[in-house]
């Protein structure tokens, strides 16, 4: 929810807050700022200390799977609704992973495609889908996020050939491209990226409004983009300007 990512945004300036700080802030009772802690600090994000919490993030690290999956939940689900759109029958797809990838591999359970998915929420997604032939790559599980990278995973995109690959990111801005925060993924995203003749990158608007650590691709390397109506202006004319095809998902 909104509240919780004020909370971690918050923590990634102070490193430490206050249930009566956070409560007059929001206009919430102490009682409801006090399960929101409970909540970062079981997801990890936090430690709570007596009258608040601390931040166990470093700044710049990403919140855990399960906080940013209730962020622009109803985005995302247009996001991929748009992005099973662009997919003819018969194709073969790399699958990234992260939220709204998974929301691409729900909305595709019912298509007949050939899919390898780079986490274990997007195959656990597709493990009984009928239609779908499902290929899963070799590698390393992190714990936590779920996602699937390493050496293995790499060669295993490699020695593959995709239709398209969706890709999802962290950061995002016609200056610095796609970015990501775990440097093992951006490793993954690359080999993605070039195992596949189409590239669509899936993100929700607020990705545009922060950096992450590590460089995946300029926007050139992508072709199409599909996001919601939040994309400033400024960055779809700039996405647009160095050929890639904007689609904002209504």
């Amino acid at each position: 929810m909104d509240r919780l990512r004020a909370i971690m945004d918050a923590l990634m300036t102070a490193d430490s807050v206050s249930v009566a700080e956070l409560a007059a802030r929001h206009g919430v009772s102490e009682m409801t700022i006090r399960r929101d802690l409970d909540e970062l600090a079981q997801q990890g994000v936090v430690r709570r200390v007596r009258g608040g919490a601390q931040s166990l993030l470093l700044r710049g690290e990403e919140p855990p799977f399960g906080v940013r999956e209730h962020e622009a939940p109803e985005a995302k689900l247009r996001i991929a609704a748009e992005v099973a759109g662009l997919l003819a029958d018969g194709e073969a797809v790399v699958l990234d992973g992260g939220t709204t990838a998974l929301a691409v591999a729900r909305e595709i359970r019912d298509r007949r495609l050939t899919v390898l998915p780079l986490s274990v929420q997007g195959i656990q997604a597709l493990s009984d889908a009928p239609r779908i032939r499902l290929v899963l790559p070799g590698g390393e599980v992190r714990h936590g996020e779920l996602n699937i990278g390493g050496p293995l995973t790499v060669n295993t995109i490699a020695s593959l050939r995709f239709d398209t690959a969706v890709i999802g990111c962290c950061g995002l801005s016609a200056e610095h491209g796609v970015t990501a925060h775990a440097l093992d993924d951006v490793a993954v995203k690359q080999a993605a990226i070039a195992s596949a003749r189409r590239v669509v990158v899936a993100a929700d608007s607020a990705k545009f409004r922060q950096t992450a650590f590590a460089a995946v691709c300029p926007p050139a390397a992508v072709d199409v983009l599909v996001t919601d109506e939040g994309i400033p202006r400024d960055q779809r004319e700039a996405f647009a300007a160095a050929g890639v095809t904007v689609r904002v998902a209504a």
